[in-house]
């Protein structure tokens, strides 16, 4: 008489195990796991963004600052070669003058090709670029956490609340998930350092 009471108990229970909760904390469970994934491929996504942005800028920036110093130092050669009303009569003086100054012209013609072709992409523009991409990875990485957060906390409802309190305890098993936690010392931002 036992075992048949014990069979049919078990037999409700299995018939209604639906109504229990079972499925549910599973769906909160898969659903916290999807969402710490989530986490993971934003972190992920920041640490193959980044590095990539940063070598950008670099190198956009190297380009720029080798542009301008050669202008610079044209310029100075420039400054440097003098001539003067005596001079005018002295091929190898004039010849070092003319170089010079094709030498700036060079320089210059570079510097209005990259403003004519690029005139929107400067270096700052380019650091700006970066500071945007940067503020909204941060901004996605935020929103995965509280989404994870608002996961964790479903899920842990669901094995902590009757019925499916009953169900975790005796069927399943399951411990509450941590929800996401700040790091000692995240209050502070990341530097990047060029």
């Amino acid at each position: 008489m036992k075992h048949l009471l014990f069979l049919l108990v078990t037999l409700l229970l299995a018939m209604n195990l639906s109504g229990c909760g079972y499925n549910q904390i599973q769906q909160n469970e898969e659903a916290v796991i999807a969402a710490w994934a989530d986490v993971e491929a934003t972190y992920q996504r920041r640490a193959d963004l980044i590095p990539n942005l940063v070598s950008t800028v670099k190198a956009y920036a190297a380009h720029e600052r080798e542009t301008l110093q050669a202008v610079t130092e044209a310029r100075a050669q420039v400054g440097q070669i003098k001539i003067g009303a005596e001079q005018l009569s002295d091929p190898q003086a004039l010849a070092g003058f003319q170089k010079a100054q094709t030498q700036m012209s060079g320089a210059l013609s570079r510097l209005l090709v990259v403003a004519e072709r690029y005139p929107d992409l400067k270096a700052n523009q380019n650091f700006i670029d970066l500071q945007h991409q940067l503020e909204g990875t941060e901004n996605r990485i935020n929103v995965a956490r509280q989404r994870y957060n608002q996961s964790v906390q479903v899920f842990n409802s669901s094995i902590r609340t009757f019925p499916n309190n009953l169900t975790n305890n005796f069927l399943l098993h399951l411990e509450r998930k941590t929800p996401f936690q700040a790091e000692t010392g995240a209050s502070q931002a990341p530097k990047v350092n060029f």
